[in-house]
């Protein structure tokens, strides 16, 4: 599975107060059959992120058509879990329309922060509206830290099933506090709301890795394939890749996901955050890549399967 790098697309040029910098996870849909819009989130001078989007030709999908000036999704009510900033993660057409989920964040004082998963309704101008002010995954017992970066399917039985991240616990790595997150999964009748019991997707493959960052997930041929980001204590993010029979039980072969990092420039560092989309007759990876989205986001087109 050989992807080829088209090149950085976008990072905010400072001139917009809620747009200051990074464009953190890319989350595309096809518009029509000549557009991709591409959903990310910008942070303020005081680092609270909200989600804005551009319209990018499908054909050349680094020449932007449209950028939206303005937040469609702001940030949550003080003391919300999403206080602090919101991101998207996944758009999902239910019988309300389109619901998008994304990652709310609220800052801590013993930890850095919270995670947890919201969702909100397109709106005919484009602007989301929060469904709810408290998590659509909400914390529970068995996972009391991280519930979000969803990526959500249509099942053959008109239900849904989601894949998200889930903290085990806060660990120390180079003397920083981060949570050690796995990917699970849930299952729901109506894609709005998720009661049911949760399951491991992705295992570690060994001690050195601490985190499963956004999953991708789409059903193609019966087959269900994922595209995560890897982030252990011996290098940092790299891309993975794994496919499941029943998008319960997974096998991981990130030997086939070969976009490594650039030998230099704004993907040098890291790539993470995959999001993967079919447009134009081509099939795209968008993706983070240094300081987790701090220089932007670029793409990539599958040239090899």
């Amino acid at each position: 599975m050989k992807w080829r790098k088209l090149g950085r697309v976008f990072v905010p040029d400072g001139s917009r107060d809620w747009a200051k910098s990074y464009a953190i996870i890319p989350t595309a849909e096809a518009v029509g059959d000549d557009r991709l819009r591409v959903y990310y989130a910008a942070v303020d001078s005081g680092y609270n992120g909200r989600i804005g989007y551009l319209e990018l030709d499908a054909r050349d999908p680094t020449r932007i058509l449209y950028d939206h000036p303005d937040p469609v999704l702001d940030i949550g009510e003080l003391g919300c879990f999403d206080d602090s900033g919101v991101n998207p993660s996944a758009l999902v057409e239910t019988s309300l329309g389109t619901v998008m989920y994304y990652i709310g964040w609220q800052r801590c004082e013993r930890v850095p922060y919270m995670l947890f998963a919201g969702s909100a309704l397109r709106g005919p101008d484009g602007v989301f509206r929060r469904l709810s002010r408290t998590p659509v995954l909400d914390r529970t017992d068995s996972e009391p830290f991280i519930r979000s970066a969803t990526t959500i399917v249509r099942e053959d039985d008109g239900g849904y099933r989601c894949w998200y991240v889930s903290a085990h616990h806060w660990t120390h790595v180079g003397g920083k506090q981060y949570p050690e997150y796995i990917i699970r999964t849930t299952r729901s009748d109506d894609g709005l709301t998720w009661t049911g019991e949760s399951t491991q997707a992705i295992e570690f493959a060994d001690p050195s890795e601490f985190g499963f960052g956004r999953p991708w997930v789409i059903r193609e041929n019966g087959l269900y394939k994922m595209w995560y980001s890897i982030r252990s204590r011996t290098e940092p993010y790299r891309l993975g890749y794994a496919e499941s029979p029943d998008g319960l039980t997974w096998t991981r072969q990130d030997n086939r996901m070969i976009l490594p990092r650039s030998d230099s420039g704004w993907d040098q560092e890291m790539v993470c955050y995959p999001c993967v989309v079919d447009a134009g007759g081509h099939r795209y990876l968008f993706y983070n890549g240094n300081s987790h989205g701090a220089s932007g986001f670029g793409v990539a087109i599958l040239d090899q399967e």
